[in-house]
Parts: structure tokens; C-alpha cells; sequence
């Protein structure tokens, strides 16, 4: 089995795993980093955003060859950040259920922001719909994106 160096969260790991492991079985399986969700194996659902290079992907399409010198960014590497904004409003407005979502969708909302910290309506509704929810808290997700969106005015 070949061996693969990648950086996660700002470390440099190396994993050995076969050539086309999904992004998401290394992450979960081989780093222990189980914040990053399966959902639907096909990049439909959005359980599995991460980020590399501070783009929003689906870690259950892309390969381990696929990520070669990116920089990869799980919603552990975020929390690492206890008062990041985001974290904090979803407390706050109790937006969570089940919570299973919820990495996906605070991956996406972060990815956003980061490349525009004013997004259009627009803008927010084709990021946060390509997020699927179980349970439906789709009403507090909007509210917890409007009010972010609000404060970074």
C-alpha cells in the first residue's frame, strides 16, 4: 500500500491507503477525524464538506490523490477556535438538532464567508441549499446565516 503526505488542519500526516480512498474514509478511518460526516457517498448531501484551500468540497468524491499539496481543513480545524463566530451563533440560536448536518453546513457557511463576508441572499441560498438536513432546522440555519451576515455589516 502506497503511503500519501497531506496536510490536515495545518499538520503535515502521512497515511498509507490504497490509491483512490475516498478523502473521507482517510480522514474518519486513517486521522481519527470523525466530525466529517457520510451521508450519501456520491457528493450530493453535503455531510462531508471540508475545505481545501479554503474551498468548500465534498471529502466522499474527492480521492486522496485528488488533494496532493492542498491544504485540507476539517471542522475539527475550526473548532479549534472555540469563539469563531459561527460556533458561537449556532449555540446561541440553538440551531442544532440531530446535529449530523451540521459540520457540512458550518463548513459551507465558513467557506462563504471567508471568500465573501457579505454574501448576497442569493448567494447564501445556493451555498447553504447544496446542504441537505435530516431533521428539518433549516429555519434556524437561516436565521443563525442572516444575523453572521448581518454582523459582519
Amino acid at each position: 500500500m502506497p503511503n500519501f503526505t497531506i496536510t490536515v488542519n495545518n499538520k503535515k500526516q502521512t497515511v498509507e491507503v490504497d490509491e483512490g480512498t475516498p478523502l473521507l474514509w482517510v480522514l474518519r478511518d486513517s486521522l481519527g477525524l470523525t466530525g466529517t460526516k457520510y451521508g450519501c457517498g456520491e457528493g450530493i448531501c453535503g455531510a462531508c464538506t471540508i475545505h481545501v484551500d479554503g474551498k468548500a468540497e465534498r471529502s466522499c468524491i474527492l480521492s486522496i490523490e485528488d488533494v496532493g499539496e492542498s491544504s485540507i481543513t476539517t471542522i475539527e480545524g475550526l473548532i479549534e477556535n472555540p469563539e469563531y463566530p459561527i460556533f458561537k451563533k449556532w449555540i446561541e440560536l440553538e440551531v442544532s438538532q440531530c446535529g449530523y448536518c451540521q459540520p457540512g453546513q458550518i463548513m459551507t457557511l465558513a467557506a462563504l464567508l471567508q471568500q465573501n463576508p457579505k454574501p448576497s441572499r442569493k448567494e447564501i441560498d445556493d451555498a447553504m441549499n447544496s446542504v441537505l438536513c435530516r431533521c428539518g432546522t433549516y429555519q434556524r440555519i437561516k436565521q443563525a446565516v442572516d444575523e453572521l451576515v448581518e454582523e459582519e455589516s
